[in-house]
Order: C-alpha cells, then structure tokens, then sequence
C-alpha cells in the first residue's frame, strides 16, 4: 500500500493494501487531493513470507497549480534507445535523467520515438512480450526522475503504435505497441480533470494518445496522427525488409475530425494565458519546423502551393497552423528532428527538441530548418511558467571524463 500526507515526516493517509507481481506494474489511485500542494508518499510491502511490511524510499510529487502560481516542466526529443553509439548513449542518458531530477520540475514530456519497435519488426520478432521488453527497459532510466516527476508520453512514429497495421487480430504490432504504453505507463484517459481520445480500438481499447489538461497558468495538449490515419504516416514497419512504402498523397494522412475538432473545442474552452501543444511533429512525418507548416492540414496548400484545404478538409474551420494562431497558442513542441531550433511564425513559436543523449552531440537535419537559433544535441529543455512570462531554456548534458 502507499502511505503519503503533505508532511515528509507524517504520511497520515494511506491506500488499502493490494496483492501484486514482480515486474507487472500496478496502479495506486490516490484522490482527494489538495491543489496547488506537494504531496510525500512511500510505499510500503512485504512478500508472501513477511509479517511486517517494509518501508520504501519517501518521494514527492506536486497537484495541479493554481492560477498565478509559477511552476516548471521539462520536455525532451526522440530518445531512440535502439540506436546505441549512433543516437544513444546509456550513461549520458542518466546524466539527462539526473538534471531533470535535480530541477524538479512538475511534470516531464517525452515527444515520441522514444520505444521503436521497428528493429522488432524488421527481425520478425514482434510479439507482446518482447515489445513489453523495450517499454519496460526505458522505464528503469525514467525511474531516475520518476518517482517524483509524473511522466507524459507522446506517441511516434518509430513506437508504430498506428491505425495503418491493424488487421482485426491481436497479433500485430499496434496492438503489442497500444497494450505495452497501457501497461507501463498510466497515460490519461478523459475524466473530470483531462479531456482526450474517447476512441475504442480493439484488442487495445481506449489507446490514450491525445490528451489535454489545465495547470495554473497554461492549458498543454498533445496530439497524434498515428492512431488515426489509415496509410502509414511516416516509415513502414519493415520497409527495409521488402514491406510497403508510405504514401505520397499526405492529404491522406492525419489526425482526423473528431481530433480535430477535440482541438477547436479544446482552445476555444481554455481561458489559460499560456497554451502548449506538443506532437512529435508537425505533420507527423518530413522534417523542419515552419519550413512545412504551410502544408496540407497544417497549413492548407498542396505540394504546389495551391489552396486546396477546403476540398481537402471540408469540415475544418481552418487549417491546424492557422487555428493556433487564432487561438494564442503561445509554442509548438515537436521531436522526430534530433536539433534543438527555436522559429517562430505569425507569432506562434515552433520548438523543436534535441536528442536527450546522443553521444555524437550532433545537430541532425540543420539543412531542412532555414531559419531560427539552432543547437546541436544533447538534453532537454525546462519551461518556467509565472504570471508575467513563460522562460524556455536548454540545458545540455555531458558525461564527466
């Protein structure tokens, strides 16, 4: 069970106790909360042969901020720990993961790529349990900074937790993707406090990958196409080994009516100075920042310029860019480029995020961002939110020698 209270060194309150498994995570609901308050807990445990129940390390988290109340998040690019020596390294990793820890921010957000399944894929080696494997050995770096900042995902293309691979079994891989982000990280399903996906998809069910919620001074929304286009959004599960090639028609992809309309609602509802959205990247697929938000239901035009979005979309408003804009989005985060680069069009700000440890440090897909300040990889990015400003800053991590 968990005891926790907002004294460190009186927990009061307590969950009722409940049986679990080695290696199966289990859920502690606590409700009731105060806002705006910190929030110490331990768990408490005993095996099978115990009489007495041991007493875990005392960690903390924070409740939603109130209005005028300042606070910070941090937010990190692809990952990619499959590409160890190329795009990764383990011990700058737990550098990344310890900075975090150290600025204790109260959430962190992490853009996607983060649990490619692709090498999976391409070995013919997809099953639930070995995509099971990839989420539960990222968890063990998270855990550094975990226990006490809650953890947001947002999905990529690399998870290929996507609509396109679904053929009505569970033997799939969007299916061991869905069940495997389900499992091993309790992402927000719609409730009195978030609003999100209501879809049912079957043999994963509701698969939580686009959501929103209010904290103090900003609304944060994240988005994604992948659940929701029926042509591969971006790389093909197994395209280097004889699979199929993604669309070139990128009309066809995209994050549908009803999420789209979920996103009008959603910015027209929020009375937030500050509103965040993130998705792993503007079109889910091709590279730059606001290089390629003037396309298709981002932006509107076709690969020659021409306006073609009311034949397109013709039950959107306005394109995806442009409803940002109407409605004071203040920035856009987005991965899947590897390059920190801060842009900005019609006064909205498009972020996008490094590499948390790429031990190459280096500033990936330069050529497709024409504008901007740039920085090269690796770490993460603190967002400081008061009443009189929201600060970005990009703090770069480094082993010692």
């Amino acid at each position: 069970y968990v005891e926790y209270g907002t004294s460190k060194t009186k927990l009061s309150s307590r969950t009722d106790a409940k049986d679990v498994s080695s290696g199966t995570p289990s859920i502690f609901e606590i409700t009731g909360l105060a806002a705006s308050s910190k929030i110490y807990y331990r768990l408490r445990y005993k095996d099978q042969s115990s009489s007495t129940f041991a007493t875990g390390t005392t960690l903390s988290f924070s409740t939603a901020k109130s209005i005028g109340k300042s606070f910070a998040f941090t937010v990190q690019g692809d990952t990619h720990p499959e590409r160890a020596g190329k795009m990764f390294n383990s011990d700058l990793y737990t550098v990344t993961m310890k900075n975090i820890s150290a600025q204790q921010p109260d959430f962190h957000i992490l853009l996607g790529d983060d649990f490619s399944i692709d090498p999976l894929i391409g070995k013919n080696q997809a099953t639930q349990s070995n995509v099971e494997k990839i989420y539960a050995t990222h968890r063990q770096w998270l855990a550094i900074s975990g226990g006490s900042i809650p953890i947001f995902l947002v999905n990529g293309n690399h998870e290929q937790a996507a609509q396109y691979l679904l053929d009505g079994t569970s033997n799939n891989p969007a299916v061991f993707a869905g069940n495997a982000r389900l499992k091993y990280f309790p992402l927000p399903a719609p409730n009195s406090f978030y609003t999100g996906d209501t879809m049912q998809v079957e043999n994963v069910g509701n698969p939580r990958d686009y959501y929103a919620w209010t904290w103090g001074d900003a609304t944060f929304i994240t988005l994604d196409p992948y659940w929701h286009s029926k042509n591969a959004v971006d790389n093909v599960a197994g395209q280097k080994q004889g699979g199929g090639s993604k669309t070139g028609d990128l009309w066809s992809i995209g994050i549908g009516d009803t999420q789209y309309q979920w996103l009008k609602q959603t910015l027209l509802g929020s009375k937030a100075k500050y509103k965040f959205v993130f998705a792993h990247h503007v079109m889910g697929t091709g590279r730059g920042g606001v290089e390629v938000s003037t396309n298709y239901e981002w932006g509107g035009k076709d690969p020659k310029g021409q306006s073609t979005f009311a034949k397109e979309r013709p039950n959107w408003s306005l394109p995806i860019h442009d409803l940002m804009v109407k409605n004071k989005v203040s920035i856009f985060f987005q991965g899947h480029d590897h390059i920190f680069c801060t842009q900005e069009r019609d006064g909205l700000i498009y972020q996008s995020m490094p590499n948390p440890a790429d031990d190459t440090f280096s500033m990936f897909n330069d050529d497709a961002y024409k504008s901007g300040t740039k920085a090269p990889n690796s770490g993460h990015v603190r967002v400081t939110i008061a009443p009189s400003q929201a600060k970005v800053e990009y703090f770069l991590a480094a082993r010692s020698k």
